[in-house]
């Protein structure tokens, strides 16, 4: 079964990286679950391993982009860090197929916290919080310790082709406990979002990248970068703080770390200023835990041309 498991892991593993067919998708999420927890992750591991050595694009970018994390590096200490991050990007899928079948307390009980008075806080008075996120840990464990242990959830998420591959998507992360939006192609998620925030509730975002013609220009990790204006706005309309979270792997559990929240700005200047407070707390955090950034695209202006 091990070698029939490999092979769809495989496919699974290659779609992670851009090259997806629903297929792999859905078999990581069908077989995974058959392996006990180290045999996966170990299994993973070597597909980790295999996208490492072989190279190509995605890998290509990671490493670029963590040459800018952690400049100063030798080949060969760059190499290692590559490898590390591909491991935690691929432990990432392992442990998202194999999340729906996760006890709960289990899941609780391997999550870690620092500075969770953030939001905590906030929610205590009624008041909606709005989380930018970066492309770290497993944002999907988060969302799912936060639906369970601190308020309900609402994000986006980005229609994937096929469509049946996207709704495949929805339904996991709203087993998890989490309301989805579509980013396109339905209702217009901001007023959503909106109301959800006024009513108390919590918005997380990914928003280490946006290469839209809306994105605003920051700095991150001393690089020019450009990253969603869609986090600002929101917590300035609805009043709510902009508390950007950061997470990072243990042996075998994940922490998430509450940033203070970002002061508010007015006007467009003011809007910038807060996605730069964003990418100030990324930046502690990239260059901290560097392995545990996913980022396989551009994400650097320097990259773009």
């Amino acid at each position: 079964m091990v070698a029939g498991v490999r092979g769809g892991l495989r496919w699974a593993a290659e779609s992670a990286a851009g090259h997806a067919t629903t297929f792999g998708y859905l078999s990581g999420w069908r077989f995974v679950r058959l392996l006990p927890e180290r045999q996966a992750q170990a299994l993973f591991r070597g597909i980790a391993d295999q996208m490492h050595r072989r190279g190509g694009r995605g890998v290509d970018r990671l490493r670029a982009n963590l040459d800018r994390v952690r400049p100063g590096l030798a080949p060969e200490e760059l190499d290692d860090l590559t490898r590390d991050a591909l491991r935690s990007y691929l432990r990432y899928w392992c442990e998202s197929f194999r999340l729906p079948s996760w006890p709960l307390e289990d899941l609780v009980a391997r999550t870690r916290t620092v500075g969770e008075h953030h939001v905590r806080d906030a929610l205590a008075l009624g008041r909606g919080v709005v989380v930018p996120l970066p492309h770290m840990g497993n944002w999907d464990w988060a969302g799912a310790w936060a639906c369970s242990e601190v308020a309900p959830l609402m994000t986006v998420a980005e229609r994937l082709e096929p469509e049946r591959l996207y709704d495949e998507f929805v339904a996991y992360r709203e087993s998890l406990g989490m309301r989805i939006l579509p980013l396109t192609g339905g209702d217009a998620a901001l007023p959503q979002l909106e109301a959800w925030v006024r009513g108390g509730g919590l918005v997380c975002l990914l928003a280490d990248r946006d290469l839209s013609r809306t994105s605003v220009e920051v700095t991150l990790c001393g690089h020019r970068a450009r990253m969603p204006r869609g986090p600002a706005v929101l917590a300035r309309k609805t009043g709510a703080p902009l508390v950007p979270v950061t997470l990072h792997y243990g042996e075998r559990t994940m922490t998430l770390t509450f940033h203070e929240a970002v002061p508010h700005g007015e006007g467009d200047e003011g809007i910038a200023a807060m996605m730069q407070g964003v990418a100030d707390a990324f930046t502690v955090a990239l260059r901290e835990h560097p392995q545990e950034w996913h980022m396989l695209q551009r994400v650097f202006v320097e990259d773009l041309s």
